[in-house]
Formats: structure tokens, sequence, C-alpha cells
């Protein structure tokens, strides 16, 4: 028993923005047995380039019904279906979200009609809805209204059905959830329904209890369904086998789930989280001050029991991050890590080094310019707060930073901010500084927007 769905939005982002119409085609798996259309009014106004494609205006939708006022019929039409749509992920998350934010967990069973056509109508060109459909005969009417694509979605389904049954007869387990019969038997399937399609981490663990492996998703329950799924790579293959109970801890946040991830990873060593444990292949530059006053580097292989300015892939990249270093704050070569002698270093004696290897130069002087290469590793100098969403509406998630250093994350209630940022200092765990987290944070931060940023 199928709902097969097509849905027309604001917008591309199912946090962002709302759903304009839908249609529902019941359907039996040889015909349609019922169907449910409507617009609906989105509560804000529809971009022009979405009425351009689309051609709902505002107009239309201003008297139409409120999601929250056609959610019932919506879950009755489907409950006990198994969700059809073309690009299903897209249609899927815009009614969790509606649903959602009406405070109501709404969960299916979900097929992609654009990976299932593939499938089995694999060597075209592109299998967009218009595409795949123009390509096998089907005519759309009223191209990207939610009626006309639904339908073209009913045919498109049809013909993947009828070709499964060409190809493999009535007993065709193509559209059956066989995945379960490969797990490990120890594994309590039952648990696979608790798993929440929130972000945050989650534990694969062995029969012996080890974790074997750690992992983030901003859905979880998404990510470890593919796991169980995953038929691509012998080793994958491998650890779907040994997983004989699985864990997952929410986080709210996808930097937070980032960062959980990193730290677990390298706390538990699990024996399938292969690229992020190679910590001995990747060097680093350490700091420090020597028995004169001199701030001085260090190339060292990494290990979490040292903080790292920063972290490269090869010892070579390290040496290269330096010798810039060198030449652009006329840095010495032997208190930068990169000369070992008793005496001066060779720029020295080439006069090109200032002279802080033989006493030539006041640590305070060469000091002052060593800081400012440290300063070139320093995510955004200074101290603040990262703040974004957290595991409910009450609550936010925290990232502190310390002189552009990670310092920890947290969670507070965001009734308790009316005393200060010291409710938000309270409530970090503070963790060692860990230059990947960094590295991490940047990267997120260069991708993604948060709440807010605090300074402090």
């Amino acid at each position: 028993m199928y709902a097969i769905i097509d849905i027309e939005t604001t917008g591309g982002s199912a946090r962002l923005e709302k759903i304009t119409e839908i249609a529902i085609y019941q359907h039996d798996g040889k015909k349609i047995t019922g169907e449910y259309c409507t617009l609906v009014n989105p509560e804000r106004t529809i971009p022009y380039y979405i009425t351009n494609l689309t051609g709902i205006t505002n107009e239309m939708v201003e008297d139409a019904p409120k999601f929250y006022e056609i959610a019932r019929n919506i879950v009755e039409i489907t409950e006990g279906r198994i969700i059809v749509a073309h690009n299903a992920r897209f249609d899927y998350s815009f009614l969790r979200e509606e649903f959602k934010s009406l405070g109501y967990n709404y969960r299916r069973k979900v097929i992609d009609t654009h990976s299932l056509s593939r499938k089995m109508f694999p060597g075209y060109r592109s299998y967009s809805l218009g595409n795949i459909c123009s390509a096998l005969g089907i005519k759309i009417e009223n191209r990207h209204r939610a009626a006309g694509d639904a339908l073209a979605t009913v045919r498109l389904f049809e013909l993947c059905l009828e070709k499964d049954r060409e190809l493999n007869g009535i007993s065709s387990e193509l559209l059956k959830n066989t995945r379960l019969a490969k797990l490990n038997p120890l594994l309590d399937i039952r648990k696979l329904e608790q798993i929440p399609e929130e972000p945050g981490i989650y534990y694969f663990y062995d029969e012996k209890g080890n974790v074997i492996y750690v992992g983030k998703s901003n859905n979880i329950f998404e990510r470890v369904s593919s796991h169980l799924s995953n038929n691509t790579s012998g080793r994958a293959m491998k650890m779907r086998d040994e997983i004989a109970d699985i864990s997952w801890e929410l986080t709210g946040s996808e930097l937070i789930a980032l960062i959980r991830e990193s730290i677990e990873i390298k706390s538990l060593q699990p024996l399938y989280n292969r690229a992020q444990r190679r910590l001995n292949n990747r060097w680093g530059i350490c700091h420090g001050i020597d028995d004169k006053g001199y701030i001085v580097f260090s190339i060292n292989r990494v290990k979490e029991s040292r903080p790292f300015l920063a972290t490269f892939n090869s010892k070579e990249s390290v040496k290269t991050a330096l010798e810039r270093l060198i030449e652009k704050y006329s840095l010495c070569q032997k208190l930068a890590g990169m000369y070992e002698t008793e005496g001066a270093c060779f720029h020295y004696q080439l006069g090109i080094c200032r002279g802080a290897c033989c006493g030539k130069e006041s640590p305070q002087e060469y000091n002052r310019r060593a800081s400012k290469a440290m300063d070139e590793f320093i995510f955004t100098p200074g101290n603040y707060f990262i703040i974004d969403r957290g595991r409910n509406d009450n609550e936010r998630s925290v990232v502190k930073i310390v002189r552009g250093r990670f310092a920890g994350y947290g969670y507070f209630d965001i009734n308790c901010v009316g005393f200060g940022l010291e409710a938000i200092h309270e409530c970090i765990k503070e963790t060692d500084d860990n230059s990947e987290i960094i590295s991490i944070i940047k990267s997120y931060l260069n991708h993604n927007r948060v709440e807010k940023i605090v300074q402090f």
C-alpha cells in the first residue's frame, strides 16, 4: 500500500520554507485507490521566482487552509502506507518539518522513484522527473504543480513495478525490506524504529560490547539505515555484519555533533573509524618558551597528549609552513625547529637572522614577531561563544573559544540567559585544545550559518 506524493513549496530548505500545495494518490500496487489535493497557505509571501516556476500566486493561497488544518488528513491518508515520491527526501523532509512544528513526529517508510527508475531503467543521461518521464513516454500535465507531478510519479512508479515483475517475477523483493535478514542476529530490530531523525552522534557495538564505529549525522535514523543497507564495499558489509547493538546521542547542532564525533573517535579508537584514527600519520607544529624566554617551535607527530598550533598530513607540509613563517617574520631557523645547532643558525651567518639564537636579539623583540606568526594559526583571535540550535526549543548549544582556541562546549537554557554570560560560562564542558576541532569549526562556519556569535 502506497501514498504517492508531490509537494510545491516557497523554496528549497525544509527548515526555512513552507508547503504551498500537496497532492497524494493512494495506490495498491496496481491502481490509484484514492486521492487528495489542496493548496496550502504557507503563511508567508511566495517569492516571485517560485510563482514564475509553479504558477502558484499569493492570491491563490490566501484563502487556502493552513498546514495545521490539513495535518490530520495527511496522517490518515498516509497511515500504514509507504511514501513514494520523486527525489523523496525533498518532499518527506518538508512533511517532517511541518509536522515537527506542530509537535508531532511524522514518520513513514519511503521509496524514491528517482533511485528506483535509475535501477530499473539504466543508461539514461538524466533521471529528473521531467527528463525520465519524457524518455519513457510519460506525459506530464501541469508540470511543477503538485497534482500533475504526482500523477506523473504514479505512472513512473507503475512502470518500475511492471519492469521489476518482468525481470524478477511476482515474487520480487524489490520493494520489500530485505536488509533485516542480513543483519547480526543479536541486533534488536525494534531498536531501529526508536532512532530519531535528528542531529547527533551514534555508536555501533560488536557482540562483546566494544565500540567499533562512531559517526555523526544531521539525521541519525537516515545515516544508520544507510549503514545497515550498505552493500557497496566489503569493509562496509563486514562492519554491518558485526553490529550487535546501537546507541545514539542527540546534539541539536550539527557543529556539536562534529565536535563530539572527533572527541569520541580519538578517545575510543574504534576499529572501523580508520581514516580518523590515523593520528600517527599526521604532523604538527608545537610551541613553547625556552629557558632564555624565547618562543620556540618544534615539529612533532600528532598526539593528543600535547597541544598543536596546526596539524598537517605530512612532515614536508609542516616544514613548508614554517619556512614561510621564517621568511615572513624574520624568525630564527634554530628557534623555529628547522636547524639543529649548538650555536647560531645558518641564517645568522648569512645576515638574515637577527641573532635570537645567540643572544644578539632580546626575547621581547623576537617574541613580538613570533607571536604574530602564531596568530596565523589562531582561528579568529579573541574570546567568544558560538551559539546554535539545542536539543529542544528551550535550549541552545554553545562552543567556547578562548584566545582563538577551542575551550569546550555545552548547552544552556535560554530562560537562564537573563543572568548574563555567567550562565553560559557555567554550562561549558571544558575540553583540551584540539587543533583538529578548530579545523572542524573553521570549515563549519565557512559553509553554515549559526544563530549568533557572542564576544566575552
